[in-house]
């Protein structure tokens, strides 16, 4: 197999964040918008770009997430024209040896990009939420004879601290990085979204597997080797939706976002449509339909109750007497009668029958184990 750029999916985090919504799957298989999981995004997004080579690096509670993903058929990646492969950590007398960072996650498959014969690389994280044609992310690189492009996005300078914010010159040339700082210097972000020439990303994976002292990281070793030894590092805007769902309020937001009419985010879209293992279903948006208002509701759900501003996924239930509101329900959960959510996230599968889930102010999580 030759391709010109491949993608390595970064899915391996185990979202403590999430709290018990991950206790038994990894965060990339969290369900999402009342169809999706999460993978689903940057799997699609592989498929719309034009990719012809997929690497999903998994590691915790990796088997839900590995049977979801299969041979990557419903991406339209399973065939000889594109192709998934899951990449687990490697085997050693004693075991799996788990990933010691992002950068050691891509070096331990550094057999496997050898093998595709690629000139770039793409490296993805596998808990975001957004749509991206890849293709020209990479036009960008080659038009600037980069070295290593960053995806960035605007964020407010109040949240800054949470990413690696990159400074750049007046030709989107990077100029400092900084991870996670506690005084940021500007509100550019990186999405975790990086395009490398692969010939200098195996050496530098090689290089900082050989420091013992470093963290294998991508945004506290790789990035700020290289921008110091002179490398072209280039800033790639990106001003779609974008988000990072790695805790329960941003998983609710972003769930919460889809219901407005001026999000960017369209699922449905025929130009690049997001996909998923679940081809039959599609949630629709219902506005002032009975006892529904406002609310994506799969088409494989029952409600009886009320429901407000909420995101139903399939198999759900909603009893005669229950009230949604201002919530995600994930599938095959049961609200029963009497129940008031509101401001929650209910977990897949359960049983709801406590008079009242969440509050006025905060993001309640309701799940099987809580």
């Amino acid at each position: 197999m030759k391709a010109e750029m491949v993608a390595v999916i970064l899915a391996g985090g185990r979202g403590t964040r999430l709290h018990s919504l991950t206790a038994k799957i990894a965060k990339p298989a969290v369900f999402f918008g009342g169809k999706y999981r999460i993978i689903d995004f940057p799997l699609s997004n592989c498929a719309n770009s034009g990719i012809s080579a997929v690497g999903v690096a998994t590691q915790y509670e990796s088997t839900a997430l590995n049977t979801y993903i299969g041979t990557g058929r419903n991406w339209g990646l399973n065939g000889t024209g594109a192709l998934t492969s899951i990449l687990p950590p490697r085997e050693t007398p004693d075991g799996a040896s788990w990933y010691l960072g992002t950068a050691d996650a891509i070096y331990q498959n550094i057999d496997w990009l050898d093998k595709t014969h690629c000139e770039y690389v793409v490296i993805l994280s596998g808990d975001h939420i957004y749509k991206m044609d890849y293709s020209e992310m990479l036009a960008f690189h080659k038009k600037n004879a980069a070295d290593v492009t960053i995806a960035t996005i605007r964020v407010p300078m109040s949240e800054a601290s949470r990413f690696g914010i990159v400074l750049t010159d007046e030709e989107h040339r990077i100029t400092e990085f900084q991870e996670k700082p506690k005084n940021p210097k500007s509100d550019l972000a990186s999405m975790g979204i990086y395009i490398f020439n692969y010939s200098l990303l195996r050496e530098s994976l090689i290089a900082d597997h050989a420091l013992p002292k470093s963290s294998h990281d991508f945004g506290k070793d790789i990035l700020p080797t290289l921008l110091k030894a002179g490398k072209r590092l280039f800033a790639y805007a990106f001003s779609g939706y974008w988000k990072d769902v790695g805790t329960v309020h941003s998983l609710w937001e972003a769930n919460m976002d889809l219901l407005d009419p001026e999000c960017s985010l369209r699922l449905y879209a025929k130009d690049f449509k997001i996909f998923s293992a679940d081809t039959f279903s599609r949630p629709q948006l219902v506005s002032k339909t009975g006892s529904v208002d406002d609310c994506i509701v799969n088409q494989g759900a029952v409600i009886e109750g009320k429901c407000v501003h909420s995101v139903i996924s399939n198999e759900v239930v909603v009893e005669k007497g229950a009230v949604v509101e201002d919530s995600m329900i994930m599938p095959g959960a049961v609200i029963k009668s009497g129940v008031t959510i509101k401001n929650a996230i209910i977990g897949s599968s359960v049983v709801v029958d406590k008079d009242k889930i969440g509050t006025q102010d905060d993001i309640v999580l309701y799940t099987e184990e809580d």
